[in-house]
């Protein structure tokens, strides 16, 4: 099975500011506000849903198509996508404007500022499902909203089952956009707090999403996730990292473990906790596409986490 990734392609900066911000604001002076902060460390990490999903299928032995717009800073990444083998002829480079940047500054006390700017993403809907051929199973994420809806139509014309990944994207859609969107898809995949959100602004219930999707995934952090499908509700547990180093991305991870199970032909018992397995790799390592694995080694850790073979 070959499987297109619909999603964003962004640069992640991130900075660590050695204080407090509560130690710089004064509440009383909000309405002018003028700070500056020091941060003497800077990372930059190859980030963006579509490829993040893409790297880590590709780590499961798969060869993933990501689709989405870059710019004219694309080079740095291209040649890092090259190296690990991840496929680029769906991904549109733009001259004229900058590839998405995420702009975090993370304080002692772990709270954030963050800025992010779309740039190459607002333009998403350039790219067309149905220019590719030989597609069976496709995944809506996170990307210029404009693309994402147009996405999920042509998958639906194009009768390729998807998977419906709202994820930080969410709040841009209206209740009639959501449930549109639920209606064409095969599949949804929410974490915890936006399954609330989708709930409240769709005004459906599990019920009413059970009845046209042949499965409902929602992922609980640390305390795992659950397969919500017409035969049943699956309980995923979580696997414990070796150690807790960075989270972001452990959502695309999971994700990469949902497609990696579906193409495979597997459970949803097993397809969950391939999942699972994903995120909490990806948790013991900094950035998004940091972490490797030989499939001898996964299917060993599977093993051991859940006392059954993955095959």
């Amino acid at each position: 099975m070959s499987a297109l990734i619909c999603g964003s392609v962004a640069y992640d900066n991130i900075m660590v500011f050695e204080d407090s911000f509560k130690n710089h604001i004064l509440p009383d002076q909000i309405d002018i506000l003028n700070v500056s902060f020091l941060v003497p460390e800077l990372r930059r990490n190859f980030g963006g849903c579509a490829l993040n999903i893409a790297f880590n299928l590709r780590l499961l032995g798969e060869d993933p198509i990501p689709m989405g717009t870059a710019g004219c800073d694309f080079d740095v990444y291209s040649a890092w996508l090259e190296k690990h083998g991840i496929r680029q002829d769906c991904i549109s480079v733009l001259d004229d404007v900058f590839t998405a940047q995420a702009y975090i500054t993370t304080d002692i006390d772990d709270n954030q500022i963050i800025m992010f700017h779309p740039g190459a993403m607002n333009f998403s809907h350039l790219n067309k499902v149905s220019n590719l051929s030989g597609v069976s199973i496709g995944m809506i994420s996170p990307d210029g909203r404009t693309g994402m809806l147009e996405h999920a139509s042509q998958f639906f014309e194009e009768k390729i089952p998807f998977i419906f990944d709202p994820g930080q994207g969410l709040p841009m859609f209206a209740g009639d956009e959501l449930r549109q969107f639920i209606d064409l898809s095969t599949w949804v995949t929410v974490n915890n707090y936006e399954w609330e959100l989708l709930k409240s602004v769709t005004g459906w219930e599990l019920s009413d999403i059970r009845s046209r999707t042949e499965a409902l995934i929602v992922t609980r952090g640390a305390e795992g996730s659950v397969i919500y499908t017409n035969q049943g509700d699956i309980e995923i547990p979580p696997v414990k990292p070796n150690v807790v180093n960075d989270p972001t991305g452990c959502g695309d991870a999971y994700r990469a473990g949902l497609l990696f199970g579906l193409m495979n032909t597997k459970d949803w018992i097993t397809t969950g906790r391939i999942a699972s397995l994903m995120g909490a790799i990806k948790v013991e390592s900094h950035g998004t596409q940091n972490h490797s694995f030989s499939m001898e080694s996964f299917e060993k850790r599977f093993e051991v986490n859940f006392g059954k073979s993955i095959r």
